[in-house]
């Protein structure tokens, strides 16, 4: 019965075509980081040692990386979720696709990250 209602969290949360992955420290051999030669942004590229390569470009790691800091920092602020929003009136050399915070209740997010993490 467990195994039913995890399914149909699974389903209703994240959809029933998504794979959750949960990568930790232990599962990254290396991480280069750095402007390719001939870009002008930044990517984050982990080499998993399954040899996976997973490669970020500069506005997603900034996107997280805002989001990271806000929490760690603000004395009250517990969880944030950010959803994918694409905006012609950015500011000048920001992303036309941005990762931006959504009003939602923290609880809420809480609960949702609680639930994933079951179901890996």
């Amino acid at each position: 019965m467990y195994r039913i209602y995890l399914y149909l969290l699974h389903f209703y949360y994240i959809g029933s075509d998504m794979k959750i992955e949960y990568i930790k420290n232990s599962d990254v051999s290396r991480a280069l980081i750095g402007v390719p030669k001939g870009h002008r942004h930044l990517r984050v590229i982990l080499i998993l040692k399954d040899k996976r390569v997973l490669i970020f470009s500069e506005a997603t790691i900034a996107n997280l990386t805002r989001a990271y800091v806000n929490i760690k920092t603000h004395p009250e602020k517990r969880a944030i979720e950010l959803k994918l929003t694409k905006g012609d009136n950015f500011k000048s050399g920001y992303a036309k696709y941005q990762l931006l915070e959504v009003e939602r209740n923290e609880d809420e997010i809480e609960e949702e990250i609680t639930r994933i993490l079951a179901l890996q």
